[in-house]
């Protein structure tokens, strides 16, 4: 596996099966249609083939999880979150979906792009159950900072028309039924409106009506699936805050969620380094999921 040997570049796995999410009409096309680019540490930039990455295990145990990589909406980092994290998901039995997904400002038409590629995913593992062995009620999102924002919103605007139906996949429901949100980007107002993900998605000078409308935690309501959430006091990038509003908006509206909150870790750890205090996050977040009913022990 060239993502998890030392001094070995990274690439995708060429026995790992590939989804393409629009096999036709894609929505907003147009966009950047030079090399897609993967650098040596896994960083993905020039997405024209949003796609799905299939890690599945030899013996699934009926739970799926799309598992989608940060970067500010402005890269993916495959190499350290999403890569490391669906293979370790597919070792514990869960057929592990890894998002490709198109970034907002490579001259596409919108910068809805990302979430309309969001929502198709879930449709379409949903679509693909039967093949994969998959419970159509056990498919969860767990999302790394930007990719945190990108499966929030998912998970809570999951009924808003990010884009027209293309055909009959497009009819199925695009709602998670469980959601891990890891050193999430949340919200999008004052005091937390400095990040990359906000500029690649809202711009430099957004009405505080984008703000909220993209802002995760204004966004929950009691059709919120349950969510863990895990983050770091000393993070850098995406403010504590960000897991604190989350946590209360759940709360708020009744919505079942586990929180960790650990003292040191950054940003960017992906599965954590091992020894290290937020390394505990897998065996917390598959402990809650089994708790919650949809990982079988």
């Amino acid at each position: 596996m060239s993502a998890q040997i030392k001094g070995q570049k990274f690439s995708i796995q060429s026995n790992l099966e590939q989804i393409d999410l629009w096999p036709s009409h894609m929505p907003n096309a147009g966009g950047n249609r030079s090399s897609e680019l993967i650098s040596d540490k896994g960083s993905v930039r020039n997405v024209s083939t949003p796609r799905l990455i299939v890690h599945q295990s030899q013996h699934p145990n009926g739970t799926a999880i799309l598992v989608i990589s940060g970067g500010g909406y402005a890269h993916i980092e495959l190499g350290k979150e999403s890569t490391p994290t669906a293979n370790w998901l597919q070792s514990e039995g869960v057929t592990a979906f890894e998002l490709i997904y198109r970034l907002p400002q490579e001259n596409w038409k919108s910068t809805d792009v990302p979430f309309e590629d969001a929502q198709r995913a879930i449709r379409m593992i949903r679509n693909l159950s039967k093949q994969y062995g998959i419970d159509q009620n056990k498919i969860g999102v767990l999302g790394f900072s930007a990719g945190g924002h990108l499966a929030g919103i998912t998970s809570t605007l999951f009924d808003k028309k990010f884009y027209k139906p293309v055909d009959k996949i497009d009819s199925i429901s695009a709602k998670p039924d469980f959601e891990g949100l890891i050193y999430p980007v949340i919200s999008m107002l004052s005091p937390n409106n400095k990040t990359h993900a906000q500029k690649s998605i809202l711009g430099t000078q957004p009405t505080t009506k984008q703000e909220i409308a993209f802002s995760v935690e204004r966004q929950v309501n009691k059709n919120t699936p349950p969510t863990f959430l895990a983050q770091a006091l000393d993070d850098p990038i995406s403010p504590v805050d960000n897991s604190y509003l989350m946590d209360k908006a759940l709360k708020n509206a009744n919505i079942p969620v586990e929180m960790h909150i650990f003292q040191t870790g950054g940003h960017g750890w992906g599965l954590g380094k091992k020894g290290s205090e937020v390394s505990a996050w897998p065996g917390l977040f598959k402990t809650w999921v089994q708790k919650s009913g949809f990982w079988k022990n």
